[in-house]
């Protein structure tokens, strides 16, 4: 099977291929790409077409490592009509790769079920099982259940919470204030030490990536006015994924002193974020990483029981390498020292966050 890539500078036309194809991501999504223009990546969008017909595209973000050097990576892709055409993209990605480009990374975006007797694999074609970079282990949820079925499959804690949220006057529903969604994002990242990149990479995004095809979109949860927690969401096709996000203490007080009580903001943000993204024509709900390993003294950890309450369905999207020049190897390993530097430093750990 033979398989051309072509290049393509028209945003519409790219995206309504993304949105259309059955394997697909927002992350493949042209305002996706400007994003990481921000971040000293270079984008570069491709129909991959069989003849006369398109039967995929793909978004490749090229990032120079050194002088003479790149890599090309396709975040959650690349979009396709069937997983049986990787050995094929990969002859025709290797065709458009410059020389200096060392090792091209994709992530399929076809979940593989989290359960005994089911295997990820290995390999398709030259492609070989590798580290990803977006997170491998998530969590999704199944939209096209009526609604009070999707309530009754929550865990009890959630139900009980979401209940307890709406009589307290609770309100979560998408929200245009940045700053608020900012200042709740930041706070979380210090609290885990997880670090984040400049502002301007999430405004990019919000702006850019529901411009010509997807959609992002915020949604927090106030009460009283104080958003309290919140998060950042990025669709396309009949799936949206939360990105971005976290939650904050109210630290306000009544007028006799005394704190105000937990209204329970993160679960009735989780909730109506799920029910937004239902009422709006999306079937597929994914939270966006949980740990591979599960460590109760880690942050990712509580993050991991908050999500699980909300749906149970867990499953791998693994990464894929395929070596373009004898340097591939080298260049693996000393990308893998540097993430551990990072981590040392950001967190005092060696481990990945998820």
């Amino acid at each position: 099977m033979r398989l051309t890539l072509v290049p393509t500078q028209d945003p519409r036309l790219y995206d309504d291929a993304v949105r259309a194809l059955p394997l697909t991501s927002a992350l493949q999504g042209w305002g996706y790409g400007e994003a990481r223009r921000e971040l000293g990546q270079t984008p570069l969008r491709y129909l991959i077409q069989r003849g006369a017909s398109t039967v995929g595209a793909v978004q490749l973000l090229r990032k120079r490592l050194v002088p003479g050097f790149s890599t090309l990576y396709a975040p959650r892709g690349p979009a396709l009509e069937s997983l049986d055409l990787l050995p094929a993209v990969a002859e025709a990605i290797r065709k458009v790769a410059r020389p200096g480009d060392a090792l091209l990374k994709i992530e399929p975006p076809s979940p593989v079920p989290a359960e005994d007797g089911v295997a990820v694999p290995d390999a398709y074609g030259p492609f070989r099982r590798a580290e990803s970079e977006q997170p491998e282990h998530t969590i999704l949820a199944d939209l096209t259940r009526p609604e009070d079925e999707l309530f009754s499959n929550l865990h009890s804690m959630a139900r009980r919470n979401v209940r307890a949220a709406q009589k307290l006057g609770v309100i979560a529903a998408r929200d245009d204030d940045f700053d608020a969604f900012w200042e709740i994002f930041t706070a979380t990242n210090e609290r885990a030490k997880l670090g984040a990149f400049p502002r301007r990479y999430y405004e990019t995004m919000l702006r850019e990536g529901g411009a010509h095809g997807g959609e992002a979109y915020l949604v927090l949860s106030r009460f009283e006015g104080k958003a309290l927690a919140g998060g950042f969401f990025l669709a396309m096709g009949g799936g949206t994924s939360y990105l971005f996000g976290g939650s904050v203490r109210d630290d306000r007080t009544h007028p006799d002193g005394s704190p105000y009580k937990d209204v329970k903001a993160p679960d009735a943000f989780y909730w109506n974020a799920m029910l937004d993204a239902k009422r709006r024509g999306y079937t597929t709900f994914d939270f966006w990483g949980i740990p591979r390993k599960l460590d109760e003294d880690k942050h990712s950890f509580g993050v991991f029981k908050m999500k699980l309450k909300f749906s149970e369905q867990r499953v791998w999207y693994p990464a894929y390498d395929l070596s373009l020049n004898p340097a591939a190897p080298a260049i693996v390993r000393a990308l893998r020292w540097r993430k551990t530097q990072n981590n040392l430093r950001k967190r005092g750990s060696a481990d990945d966050v998820l």
